[in-house]
């Protein structure tokens, strides 16, 4: 199901399906720059440190980069 909402609360990124059922939750960091970058329909960016990394709809990890 796509990603309706992701709302962090604290050092964790909620992500929500359009029945705003909880898809998963990711560990957003503890830095003053770490968190949620964005998301969209399909995938969630979460900054940790000096990597973003990306989750899809399922919650799993697609991809990371240096910020």
């Amino acid at each position: 199901m796509p990603i309706a909402n992701a709302i962090q609360r604290g050092s964790i990124v909620y992500v929500y399906n359009e029945k705003n059922q909880q898809i998963f939750a990711q560990h957003a960091g503890n830095g003053p720059d770490d968190g949620l970058m964005g998301y969209t329909s399909h995938s969630v960016s979460i900054r940790r440190g000096r990597v973003i990394y990306t989750y899809n709809d399922k919650g799993s990890q697609t991809g990371a980069h240096h910020a």
